[in-house]
């Protein structure tokens, strides 16, 4: 099984290679991953050009030969991909699955929408270098490989779900790219963000009309949150609770999804 790794943001760094392919080789010897060029490309910010981070995706993603593409890492630059890819993705394209966190919520919303492939909100392979990496990883690799469900979130519970980083979720609303999640289970997570901004996006989610009808909301990590200039004394539960209120929607509780080593796996949809 052929399983393609590109970097539609950002650079990767060559230490990723030798632990993940020395895992993947003992753990799952039926894969063979493939790291695209491409990944290890530096343009300024991204990993290369916005051209040539389209090519490296179309070329694996359109290409017969590889049962999956598994996003290399997040941070900024997919949703400028977008436009070009999206009409360009051939028949190959909608029978692999599209596994990927962070900013990659990007390319796995607008697949979703449109129906292409089976995408998954789950660590990437730049998870290899975290505290116990293996096992991270691991949970991607085992879906995509062998559809294990170990590594599925566990509060999944027979529901239509989806995940995204609720900055990416903000810049999708309002936008084609944002995929009909009537019924579904809203998972959410973020990073590097004051509480005060968190505030803000959660009342862009809970105001969207293009998430009217999402059957509720559950949260996951928030991890390493910014300093706000004055105390915030609203406690999270309190805060999400409030917006789902005003969503009109159930808050379900937790997830373990996020930017953490206990990152799990949400495909799209119903599993």
């Amino acid at each position: 099984m052929k399983i393609g790794i590109v970097a539609p943001a950002n650079t990767v760094d060559a230490d990723v290679v030798a632990p993940l392919t020395a895992f993947a080789a003992v753990a799952y010897p039926e894969v063979d991953l493939v790291f695209h060029p491409q990944c290890f490309e530096n343009d300024g910010h991204f990993a290369g050009p916005d051209a040539r981070r389209a090519a490296a995706f179309l070329d694996i993603a359109n290409d017969p030969g590889f049962a999956a593409v598994w996003f290399a890492r997040g941070g900024y630059g997919s949703n400028r991909l977008l436009a070009e890819v999206m009409p360009k993705l051939g028949p190959a394209a909608r029978h692999k699955d599209y596994v990927g966190y962070s900013d990659m919520g990007f390319l796995l919303g607008a697949l979703y929408a449109r129906g292409i492939g089976r995408p998954a909100h789950g660590p990437m392979p730049i998870d290899i270098n975290r505290k116990d990496g293996d096992v991270t990883v691991a949970r991607s690799l085992g879906w995509m490989a062998r559809r294990e469900t170990v590594g599925l979130e566990p509060g999944l519970a027979g529901r239509p779900a989806a995940a995204f980083n609720l900055t990416i979720l903000g810049n999708l609303i309002g936008t084609p790219w944002l995929p009909d999640l009537a019924d579904h289970v809203l998972m959410i997570e973020e990073v590097s963000e004051p509480m005060y901004n968190i505030d803000r996006l959660l009342f862009n989610m809970a105001g969207a009309t293009q998430l009217k009808g999402v059957a509720g909301v559950r949260l996951g990590a928030l991890t390493a949150v910014k300093d706000n200039s004055s105390s915030w004394n609203e406690p999270i539960e309190t805060m999400i609770n409030r917006w789902c209120r005003d969503m009109a929607v159930p808050y379900f509780g937790r997830a373990e999804i996020g930017h953490t080593q206990t990152n799990h796996v949400v495909p799209f949809g119903l599993v």
